[in-house]
């Protein structure tokens, strides 16, 4: 499986998800603006020390941007996804339990683990399709996470907890249309796309209430009628935004724009949005944009190759450059320290 045919099936997989929920009423660049400038690896780095969190052939690794790998945190598994809590001491991560060339067949285990590989905790019994897990930035410190809904093709948002046991876990969102949960504010509220049975397909903030159904708000953003937003992260002083963008309404990968963008958690808006990466929409696995440094930087992964590699691109200077180290191993999914998505 390369690094480029695994993000096709999967993507593949959710273009059909959505297509089907819809059909049941329970759905699952910026033109040529200023292009990134790239620079070499081996040339001036961040302006400070960063640890992140990412995928390298399988294993979950933490590392210092730009420095070649170490022991890994996960090792034997084919792990993904890892999310770093804003504790600062624990990832959430998915793992793979059973293979399949279709993405949607997989069946996946949601796991949280000490950043040092310690303290290893399994929360879903591997009999779902769990994926892209991340932390809740209120006080409950709690990993949410996807589940495919097997009898409408949608995702359901869930919520686990740290030392909690599989079956334990509690839906967030309303099984019978398609919710699927990117970012957390620390007032509780969820950044999410979803078919809403009234409000339509879009991008909310879901708020949810014990015992109550959950609060969808729309979230406003210019190019909200020229394509979909995916993979977004909200900065850790919730003013800003990276995300996927991907023109038109069927679901295809690669050639998504990395955007960045201020964010306003009180108007429910994006404004001042900029691409940073992949503005001519090159057919290239462009993806998984994440805050590292504070807010001055943004790490993803692309693959052009087969092989995926991490790149930085810094906010004031607008220089971009690779930071793994080895060219012969796919790098995916980074994720910057203490900044869960």
């Amino acid at each position: 499986m390369s690094g480029l045919q695994f993000p096709m099936r999967r993507r593949e997989f959710l273009a059909r998800a959505t297509r089907s929920t819809v059909a049941i009423a329970a759905s699952l660049g910026m033109g040529s603006a200023v292009l990134p400038r790239f620079v070499r690896a081996d040339e001036s780095g961040p302006a400070r020390t960063s640890r992140i969190s990412y995928y390298c052939n399988g294993e979950i690794h933490v590392n210092e941007v730009g420095q070649s790998e170490g022991k890994p945190v996960t090792t034997g598994h084919w792990d993904f996804k890892p999310s770093w809590s804003k504790t600062g001491d624990m990832l959430v991560c998915f793992r793979r339990l059973k293979d399949d060339p279709v993405t949607v067949k997989w069946k996946t285990a949601i796991f949280v683990v000490h950043v040092d590989g310690s303290g290893f905790q399994q929360l879903s019994d591997g009999t779902h399709t769990d994926f892209n897990p991340t932390w809740t930035r209120d006080d409950r410190n709690a990993p949410i996470w996807n589940r495919k809904n097997p009898a409408t093709g949608g995702f359901i948002v869930m919520q686990g907890k740290v030392g909690g046991k599989p079956g334990q876990e509690v839906a967030l969102s309303d099984a019978v249309y398609h919710t699927w949960a990117h970012s957390c504010l620390t007032d509780g509220r969820i950044l999410v796309n979803a078919h809403h049975p009234t409000q339509g397909w879009g991008v909310f903030l879901m708020h949810c209430k014990e015992g109550a159904k959950p609060l969808f708000e729309r979230v406003r953003w210019e190019l909200d009628a020229e394509g979909q937003m995916h993979r977004a992260s909200i900065s850790p002083s919730e003013k800003k935004i990276c995300f996927e963008f991907l023109r038109g309404q069927d679901f295809t990968e690669p050639g998504h724009t990395l955007y960045i963008a201020d964010f306003d958690a009180q108007q429910r808006s994006l404004t001042n949005l900029k691409a940073i990466a992949n503005a001519e929409g090159k057919p290239h696995w462009y993806a998984y944009p994440r805050w590292i440094n504070g807010e001055s930087a943004v790490v993803y992964h692309l693959n052009s190759t087969g092989k995926g590699q991490l790149f930085v691109y810094q906010l004031e200077d607008g220089v971009t450059k690779r930071v793994s180290t080895n060219p012969n191993a796919d790098y995916r999914y980074p994720h910057g320290e203490a900044a869960p998505c």
